[in-house]
């Protein structure tokens, strides 16, 4: 999943987060992943942002319990 996204004309960093990982709980991961970016708000289209994958331990909070288990 790690790669960049292109943003669209208005995007905000909440729906970005949502678009990219499918919640908006990584917004504050996405943002500490693109420093130059922190003062915008809403994006202009065409930012080209980095998207990490998101740690290891915050992927298995939105899992089922077994789907966690070894």
């Amino acid at each position: 999943m790690a790669g960049t996204y292109t943003t669209r004309q208005g995007d905000a960093w909440d729906a970005i987060a949502h678009r990219v990982y499918g919640s908006v709980k990584y917004t504050g991961w996405l943002m500490e992943n693109n420093h130059p970016n922190l003062d915008t708000f809403r994006f202009q289209a065409g930012v080209v942002l980095q998207t990490p994958d998101p740690p290891a331990d915050s992927l298995a909070d939105n899992m089922p319990i077994w789907r966690t288990e070894a």
